[in-house]
Parts: C-alpha cells; sequence; structure tokens
C-alpha cells in the first residue's frame, strides 16, 4: 500500500509539490502572526525589567517610558530639581537615577546620568564608571572602544544638528549587554550635559574664551553628585527609581502622581500596549484564518476532483480484489500526508520568518525580541492535523462508497 502511494505522490509531483506549497504559505502566515507578537511582548517586556518606576513632568504615560525605557527621542518637559533632590533623600528610595536626552554621536544617543545606572544595567564587563565629567560608559552595542574620544552633537540621529565642539568624551568602560536599547546608548555624568549645554548657549564673543582649556576641565573636573541637589541642576526629562520595596514603589507612585509630576509603572503602560497590539493580532488572525480555510477548500476540491478522475484505477484495485478499507486507507494517507508535510513545512517556515523579522525588528529598535515556541503552539499543530486528518475523510469516503462496476464503467 505503501509503494503504491508513493508511486502515485512520485507520479503527480508537480501538482503535489503546488499543494504543499500552498498549504505551507498559508500555515506560516498564521504561525509568524502569533510569534511575532509573542515576541515582541517579550522583548518590551524584558526590556522594561530593569525600570520598577519612572517620575517625570505631567504630560503622556506612554512617552514617558517610549524616551526613558525605550530611548525614543521626545522634546519631554523638565521635572523640577527639587524632585530630584527629594527622590534622593526619600528613605523609601534605593537609586534614584536621572536620565538626560538631546545628544547623539553617530546613531547612538548619549544619556546623562549618574553612576548607579551603571549597576541598574547590570554592570560593566570592561573598564570602569565615569569618575570625570569627560568620561563616557558605552552600552554592549556601541562601536567604539574603550580609550577612544568623540565629540557629541545636538539633535537626534535622523537630522545631525551642531557639533558640540568645545567637548571631548573619553569612553572608560561599557556596560553588559541587556537587550534593550540602553546597549546602543553612551551614558556620560548628567553634570556634562548640563555644562555642555550651557557652554553651547555662550554668545559668539565669549565663545572662543569659554572654548579655551574647557576639555582639559571635562577631563580632570571629578563628579560631583552633590550638585543634583543645588541651584545648578536646571531639571530633568525623567528621573528613573528603584524603591527599596514594593510597597515603598506603591507608596512613591502615588505621591508623585499629582499636578507637578507624573508617576508610572512601565509595567502598566506597556499593558495597555499589548492590549492594542493584541487587538491587531486578533484581526491579522482573523485575515490569516480566513486565508487558511480558503486554501484548505480549494486543496480538498483539487483532491476530491484527483479522486474522481481515478474511478479506474480504484475500480481496477477492487476488481482485484482490495478491501473498501484498504481503498479508504489509500486515499485517506495520500492526501492526509499532503496536508501533514504541508503544515509541518509551514510552521518550519513560519518560525525562521519570524526569527529574520524579528532580527530586522531588533536592530531597527535595539530590543532584543526573542522568539520562543511554547506548549500552546505544540497544541495549535496537533490541533490543524486533527482537523486535517478529519477533513480528508471527504475524498477517502467518495473512492469507499464507489462499487467495482461503478469504477470501471465510468
Amino acid at each position: 500500500m505503501f509503494h503504491f502511494i508513493l508511486a502515485d505522490l512520485v507520479r503527480n509531483r508537480i501538482g503535489v509539490v503546488v499543494l504543499i506549497i500552498l498549504v505551507a504559505l498559508a500555515t506560516a502566515l498564521g504561525v509568524t502572526v502569533t510569534l511575532q507578537e509573542r515576541a515582541l511582548r517579550l522583548g518590551s517586556a524584558r526590556a522594561a525589567a530593569p525600570f520598577d518606576l519612572v517620575i517625570g513632568a505631567p504630560g503622556s504615560e506612554t512617552q514617558l517610558v517610549l524616551s526613558s525605557v525605550f530611548l525614543q527621542p521626545a522634546p519631554l518637559p523638565l521635572v523640577s530639581p527639587e524632585v530630584l533632590a527629594g527622590l534622593r533623600a526619600d528613605p523609601r528610595v534605593e537609586a534614584a537615577v536621572p536620565v538626560g536626552f538631546g545628544d547623539f554621536v553617530e546613531s547612538n544617543p548619549i544619556i546623562g546620568t549618574t553612576a548607579d545606572a551603571v549597576a541598574m544595567f547590570g554592570g560593566l564587563t570592561e573598564g570602569t564608571a565615569f569618575d570625570h565629567l569627560g568620561d563616557a560608559v558605552a552600552g554592549a552595542e556601541v562601536k567604539r572602544a574603550v580609550g577612544s574620544t568623540f565629540r557629541p552633537f545636538h539633535g537626534n540621529a535622523g537630522d545631525v544638528g551642531e557639533v558640540h565642539a568645545e567637548v571631548q568624551y573619553r569612553i572608560v568602560g561599557r556596560l553588559a549587554r541587556t537587550g534593550t536599547p540602553w546597549d546602543r546608548a553612551i551614558l556620560v555624568p548628567i553634570q556634562a550635559v548640563w555644562d555642555t549645554h550651557a557652554a553651547h548657549h555662550h554668545d559668539a564673543d565669549e565663545a572662543a574664551a569659554h572654548q579655551h582649556g574647557h576639555e582639559d576641565d571635562f577631563a580632570t573636573r571629578p563628579v560631583d553628585n552633590a550638585v543634583l541637589d543645588g541651584d545648578a541642576n536646571p531639571g530633568v526629562p525623567a528621573i528613573v527609581i528603584k524603591p527599596k520595596s514594593i510597597s515603598d514603589a506603591y507608596n512613591l507612585r502615588q505621591q508623585y502622581r499629582g499636578d507637578t509630576t507624573l508617576a508610572v509603572f512601565p509595567g502598566e503602560v506597556l499593558t495597555r500596549l499589548y492590549g492594542t497590539l493584541g487587538d491587531a493580532r486578533r484581526v491579522l488572525s482573523l485575515v490569516a484564518t480566513g486565508a487558511q480555510a480558503l486554501v484548505a477548500a480549494a486543496i480538498l476540491m483539487v483532491i476530491a476532483t484527483h479522486v474522481l478522475q481515478r474511478r479506474r484505477q480504484i475500480g481496477a484495485l477492487r476488481a482485484f480484489g482490495a478491501p473498501r478499507a484498504v481503498v479508504l486507507s489509500i486515499v485517506w494517507l495520500e492526501t492526509f500526508a499532503l496536508l501533514a508535510v504541508g503544515l509541518l513545512t509551514g510552521f518550519a517556515i513560519g518560525y525562521g520568518a519570524t526569527h529574520a523579522l524579528s532580527q530586522r525588528l531588533g536592530e531597527a529598535s535595539g530590543v532584543a525580541m526573542p522568539v520562543e515556541l511554547n506548549v500552546s503552539d505544540a497544541w495549535m499543530l496537533a490541533a490543524f492535523l486533527i482537523a486535517a486528518a478529519l477533513v480528508t475523510f471527504l475524498p477517502a469516503l467518495i473512492a469507499y462508497r464507489q462499487t467495482p462496476a461503478q469504477a470501471l464503467r465510468s
């Protein structure tokens, strides 16, 4: 029986390949939608994991999270200096890390912060943290060696602004890999960012005098975190809080949600975004299901037509003594094998396509998007195979119901 099935498949190999490709592509569409949505969820959740609580000025919660966690450039309003000073002195706070944006070097954002950020992101793989205003710590994916120097420019990566010619940073360390957009960032002391932009606003007559000796001053002046609590603090766009306990996190969130500040748990904001993403996934899943149903109907029609065209062959088998059960088994196994191979191939194509798409999206966003299979995927494959086993009984029953005389007459 199996030799007969194999010979028939080889004889009709072009049609067999076309049917398998159709099933595989329809299946791959649904698998890709499911796995890619899961990869986006996992990647964004892991990127937000180091950020227990984020405090900023009143405005959009979503934009605050996108800017502080995912480093999406946006003109955020500044939090008053008193807020940062109060958080740094609060006994419920283990670390209050200011985050300042605005400058780039090539496509890498320069983030003004404190040395506490280094510990928050898993420490260093080489070098040291910044001790002087001219020191910088590179993310894991920054294509600059420890010991190299650079000058920042003002603006975003797509619109190069004026270079801060009076400022030069030197990379002294490299962060451990986090799988977040911070892997592409370069961390510098936030006092250096304030001083850089203060120097940038000097008028033309003072520029040369201010630039003279400024680089040496940057390289030798030590970081002084006391500046964060003084009048020299012009305000920061966001403050990342590491609370000492879960209850402290909720208390801080409640305290700093008011008219002058906004406190958010990034996980809550992402949950709302996941709701929107889930709606989009449902729409795409419906489209994929519709495509799969159309392909399945078309394939069943082709197989049924093929069985009807093989009436003489089936009649000959019956005339030579083949029982009805054997004829049913031959037709059913042959059609089920086509769909099963197509389904398995579709799962493989969908998994590979999701890997490639996640890699491209990760390169564009800086968020590592893990493509993972779980038990639900095995159940989905099993459901598809069971459905294929059931629907392929239709052409098998057509062959089963024919008598040898009917088949040979036709």
